[in-house]
């Protein structure tokens, strides 16, 4: 399974993708919460074989713009 861990702030999110065991597939890196960056990230995420989680705090209103876009494209998203 691939783990994508999203840590939310206000106009970006921080992003790390790890494999099992903890093989890193992509260390942290930005994501801002605009429509071309939540595209790129959504596509490499779909790209990545395997199944996929996602995990991500839940802060405020923050984190919505990259929740609905993550489970518009039927990503598996739990927020925390």
């Amino acid at each position: 399974m691939i783990s994508v861990g999203i840590d939310v702030s206000k106009g970006k999110s921080t992003v790390c993708i790890l494999k099992p065991y903890g093989e890193i597939v992509a260390s942290p890196f930005e994501a801002r919460h605009t429509e071309s960056e939540l595209k790129d990230l959504i596509q490499m995420i779909q790209r990545l074989d395997g199944e996929k989680r996602i995990v991500m705090e839940a802060t405020g209103i923050y984190h919505l713009p990259m929740l609905s876009s993550l489970q518009d494209q039927k990503l598996f998203c739990s927020c925390n």
